[in-house]
């Protein structure tokens, strides 16, 4: 009988080879000396390989872990993804979508298709295909070779939790399951993110924090995502901060988280190194300068045009956003003036009721 071995069953050869005991020492070339040296000379080379391998660990437990075939995996996964991008052909690659490069008529030279240049995160989008603790592995091992970018990181985050995490978010949370799974998967991307200030876009900080308030994820972690947020913040957008409030909230918006950002932005601005931890990445002289702050003034007076609509938003912390924006820094107060009309028009009923009672009185 004859058995072709492939990435999809040489695992499961190889755990019935160990249980059988079918060792060198019983016959010369016997079936673990064949599938070693077929894994080493051919599945381990090659990435797609690898990855099929890896998934195939998890229902293969403890064995897979006993013979080491999830630690060469992993490590055959990291050196391939840390590479120099120029010495990688894009048949390493099964997930990418096809580049605009490929299908441009110019793409060809008298004849001779032109060398497509790799992009550094060439290899983000396959990897998603593993589960949690897999990946988790993977970008450790990432990580520790230290060659790759820190960017190029948190993009393979960032490519994972769109992937594995925020897809089904809303649905989990919104029909009352069990959010523990989600909740540590959260956790677990936070834990990966490289230290790097830029390493990680503003926006997606902001879509990791929304997912913790989601979640009822521990104060700690969503105090560090604040402090992480508070140092870029300046590249946020307005849809970034509308982040939905509680569901035990009459209003339509966190306004309160949005306001410690916004602080904790303003006291890395003003160089509060009593607030700043020993080691970060992104010290407060980083943080601040005259477009970070007119950048900043411009996102709160959008951010206060879109607040201003919610009817169930009190005053008090209207005017507490208002007042965070250094003033020095807004040209003009047009985009003030707006979310204020804004806000009046839409609450033009409280302020008439609070002058009749007044009146009354």
């Amino acid at each position: 009988m004859t058995v072709t071995l492939n990435a999809y069953n040489v695992l499961a050869a190889r755990c019935a080879a160990e249980f059988l005991e079918m060792f060198e020492t019983i016959d010369k070339g016997n079936l673990i000396y064949k599938i070693d040296v077929f894994l080493s000379s051919s599945i381990f080379r090659t990435w797609k390989d690898s990855i099929i391998v890896l998934q195939t660990t998890k229902s293969l437990l403890p064995w897979s872990e006993n013979l080491k075939v999830i630690n060469h995996c992993v490590d055959s996964i990291a050196a391939k993804a840390s590479i120099d991008p120029s010495e990688v052909n894009w048949s390493y690659t099964y997930n990418r979508k096809k580049l605009p490069s490929e299908s441009d008529p110019d793409s060809h030279w008298n004849g001779v298709r032109k060398q497509l240049t790799v992009p550094r995160d060439w290899w983000v989008e396959d990897i998603c295909d593993l589960e949690m603790g897999l990946y988790k592995k993977v970008i450790l091992a990432i990580k520790a070779k230290g060659r790759t970018a820190g960017e190029v990181v948190g993009e393979a985050l960032r490519a994972y939790a769109y992937r594995r995490l925020f897809g089904t978010l809303d649905s989990a949370a919104s029909n009352g399951l069990d959010c523990t799974r989600h909740r540590a998967a959260l956790e677990t991307i936070i834990s990966l993110l490289p230290p790097e200030r830029a390493s990680v876009s503003c926006g997606f900080l902001l879509k990791l924090v929304r997912a913790a308030c989601l979640l009822g994820s521990d104060e700690a972690l969503r105090g560090d995502l604040v402090k992480r947020i508070g140092s870029q913040l300046d590249r946020a957008s307005v849809s970034d901060l509308l982040i939905p409030a509680s569901s035990d909230e009459n209003a339509l918006y966190n306004v309160d988280l949005v306001s410690s950002i916004l602080e904790e932005f303003m006291v890395q601005c003003n160089g509060d190194e009593e607030a700043l931890e020993d080691g970060e990445s992104y010290p407060a002289s980083s943080v601040c300068g005259g477009e970070s702050e007119l950048a900043l003034v411009r996102l709160v007076d959008g951010y206060l045009a879109e607040i201003a609509k919610d009817p169930n938003l009190p005053l008090q912390k209207f005017i507490a956003i208002t007042e965070m924006a250094p003033l020095a820094a807004r040209p003009t107060h047009d985009g003030l003036y707006r979310a204020i009309d804004m806000y009046l028009k839409v609450h033009v009923h409280v302020f008439v009721c609070w002058s009749s009672i007044r009146t009354l009185n």
